[in-house]
């Protein structure tokens, strides 16, 4: 499943330097606006604790965990939605993400330059959100005009029903709001709105990007942050990119502990903020364990058995005739599908079974 969360923000927020930290690619990182220029891609594994489980469980021959996608894209400037700076590159290439991970400068230092001069995390976000939300209206404003003919001329019901969407996207965003403000009457127009590709309705999680010795318990510029966005759809996360870079250099397992428990960590933030993104993207992961091989398999929350089991391999979903399933808690207890299976805790599930997270699934199917 090929998903991709984006990294935006302004220029010199720490957006490569985090890029390089979760991801295998390696983007340039320098104290310059737009250092990034061609959007940077890279795919990362989920850590998960139950993975390692079963793999100490089941001594397989492999262990494959899932990923995620991560694009570090080019600093936004004011005057975006006009072309200004890499403006329209910015917008196509963040148009093209599944989510979005907008990094907001937290910290002092007058070493690295902010392009607008001082350090002001709200007003920095405040400038993202009206480029997006300009580019939003432009095109809300242009699907409105052919919809309100149709509407009207062929009284097509569809077009109706759109031309309320977009009429409520216009109201949020000619008051400034994001599109992700707007609630769903039905899923129907949760479908209409997926067909729009918005950007300010694409999912957001705030990366506060923080100096060492907040990296715990954040600072003030956090605080404000949080204050900002009180009333939004979003979460926040708060991660030291540079104390993240120095982490991602120590490979000893016991020294990097020793690092975390200084800063009073109990995990990095890059392992927070990839989990993070893999919940923000409305993912979730189900398992495969046996000897040859545990695996962590990616689908989206709410999909059934058969669209799981063509994660595995297409053919699994068109004849899929049943999944023997296993509970997390279950397996680890018994430590084996046979113990499992004689104790009654493996179950046979149908098409309409709605997978859950941390499931161990077997599937059955004919071609």
């Amino acid at each position: 499943m090929s998903l991709k969360c984006g990294i935006v923000g302004l220029p010199n927020v720490g957006k490569s330097t985090l890029f390089n930290c979760i991801s295998s690619g390696k983007a340039q990182s320098a104290n310059f606006p737009f250092c990034t220029i061609e959007p940077n891609l890279g795919s990362t594994n989920v850590p998960d604790k139950r993975l390692e489980v079963l793999t100490d469980i089941c001594k397989p021959q492999r262990t494959i965990p899932a990923t995620v996608d991560i694009v570090d894209i080019a600093g936004l400037v004011k005057g975006a939605s006009k072309g200004e700076g890499l403006g329209n590159q910015f917008l196509a290439n963040i148009r093209e993400t599944d989510a979005i991970l907008h990094v907001l400068r937290c910290f002092d230092d007058g070493n690295i330059v902010h392009v607008d001069g001082s350090v002001d995390p709200v007003r920095d976000k405040e400038v993202v959100d009206v480029e997006l939300q300009i580019k939003d209206l432009e095109t809300v404003e242009a699907r409105l005009a052919k919809v309100q003919k149709q509407a009207k001329i062929g009284a097509d019901k569809e077009a109706k029903k759109l031309m309320d969407l977009l009429e409520r996207y216009r109201a949020a965003l000619l008051e400034g709001k994001n599109c992700r403000s707007v609630e769903f009457n039905n899923d129907e127009e949760a479908a209409m709105a997926k067909d729009l590709y918005l950007l300010t309705n694409k999912p957001v999680l705030y990366v506060c990007n923080v100096d060492e010795a907040s990296a715990a318990k954040g600072n003030a510029y956090v605080d404000a942050v949080r204050e900002a966005v009180k009333d939004e759809d979003a979460g926040i996360l708060v991660i030291a990119a540079k104390t993240e870079s120095d982490i991602a250099e120590i490979e000893d397992y016991e020294d990097r502990q020793m690092f975390l428990d200084e800063l009073g960590l109990e995990e990095s933030g890059v392992t927070r903020l990839i989990q993070s993104a893999y919940k923000l993207l409305g993912l979730q992961t189900f398992f495969t364990a046996g000897a040859d091989e545990c695996r962590a398999w990616t689908i989206r929350k709410g999909d059934k058995a058969p669209r799981a089991a063509g994660t595995i391999h297409t053919d699994f979903e068109r004849g899929f005739i049943r999944a023997e399933v296993i509970k997390y808690d279950d397996f680890v207890s018994l430590k084996s599908e046979a113990a499992c299976r004689a104790a009654g805790k493996l179950s046979t599930e149908g098409k309409e079974y709605v997978v859950q997270d941390g499931d161990i699934m077997h599937f059955l199917f004919n071609v």
